[in-house]
């Protein structure tokens, strides 16, 4: 049994992407682009931040994939306007050698105190047990899977385009999310920040709280 951190890494993300948002934008006018990053970025902010025309935004398109637990997946995929491949459950044995040969990975518990986290290694070692022993008596890993719970990894690639980003990072780092979610959620603003500061500045986070 392996306790892992939270993670995302960047799949694909469309290039130069304040200028191309700017380029698709001004065919509506027949302007003429910007001349550097500074007045694209402006340009960008007024037409979809301060305008309200968040439909041109829309022109640009970010992949994360992303490791988190099982329950945060839940939570994830019912934002409906991306596109997501996940880790299935039912294919995936865990008892083999290329999947971890029986050591089943974990979502580390945030927030506990350290009796707490103790009862949770413990608990998460005879849910492994139990899957393991689930496959050994002959079980499919379809039929195994009711023996994992919602702490247990999993890993996804969700693609949507920015205006969708925006509107998970507005909802995702509230404080009303759950904590594991917002942890996922500022790593991606993060690296959406560095990416397009015109759009995602706000979610230019040092640290993860």
């Amino acid at each position: 049994m392996t306790i892992i951190e939270p993670s995302v890494s960047l799949e694909w993300i469309t290039g130069n992407s304040a200028m191309r948002i700017e380029r698709a934008a001004r065919t509506c006018y027949k302007s003429t682009p910007g001349a550097t990053q500074e007045s694209t970025d402006d340009f960008v902010k007024r037409i979809s931040l301060n305008q309200g025309h968040e439909s041109v935004i829309e022109h640009a398109v970010a992949s994360f994939r992303i490791f988190c637990d099982r329950g945060i997946s839940h939570e994830i995929v019912r934002h409906r306007l991306a596109s997501y491949s996940q880790e299935s459950t039912r294919y995936v044995n865990y008892c083999k050698e290329k999947h971890g040969g029986g050591d089943i990975q974990f979502i580390h518990p945030l927030d506990l105190t350290p009796e707490q986290l103790e009862f949770s290694v413990r608990a998460y070692t005879i849910m492994e047990g139990l899957y393991n022993e689930a496959i050994a008596l002959g079980m499919k890993p379809q039929q195994a899977r009711d023996y994992l719970p919602h702490g247990v990894k999993t890993e996804l690639v969700m693609t949507a385009n920015f205006r969708e980003w925006r509107h998970f990072l507005k909802l995702r780092t509230s404080k009303a999310a759950h904590p594991k979610m917002r942890t996922i959620a500022k790593l991606i603003g993060g690296v959406l920040a560095t990416h397009c500061p015109a759009l995602f500045e706000e979610w230019a986070f040092e640290g993860l709280k």
